[in-house]
């Protein structure tokens, strides 16, 4: 990750689109929950990138998580390691303890019921 990526502040459009890409939610689908055009969501990540010194989606998604829930970004391997398998170990919990979906994976299959229902 960029040098300064730890200090960088992001605009409030900038955040929610950085916060929905970290999730996994694609272009599209930022663009539409948000309204506004698939070319508007892909300026302000080529915006996000530049401010973070970063260039990949993976990278963008690390330093979402690292920063929200206070990560520090010079961790040793070990700990990093520690770090992630104690948030997936927390999101996997989360998604089977509760009915609300946070991934996108979920988030279709529920569209897909709903679809089906009708």
């Amino acid at each position: 990750m960029g040098h300064n990526g730890s200090t960088a502040i992001l605009t409030t459009r900038e955040s929610q689109v950085a916060e929905r890409i970290a999730w996994g939610a694609s272009q599209k689908e930022v663009a539409a929950d948000l309204g506004i055009s698939r070319y508007t969501v892909d300026n302000i990540l080529r915006k996000i990138y530049e401010k973070l010194h970063i260039g990949k989606i993976n990278e963008l998604s690390a330093w979402w998580f690292c920063t929200t829930f206070g990560i520090s970004f010079d961790l040793s391997p070990l700990k990093r390691a520690i770090g992630a398998i104690c948030l997936t170990c927390l999101f996997i919990s989360g998604e089977v303890m509760t009915d609300y979906n946070f991934c996108r994976y979920n988030a279709g299959r529920a569209r897909i019921e709903r679809i089906s229902k009708f």
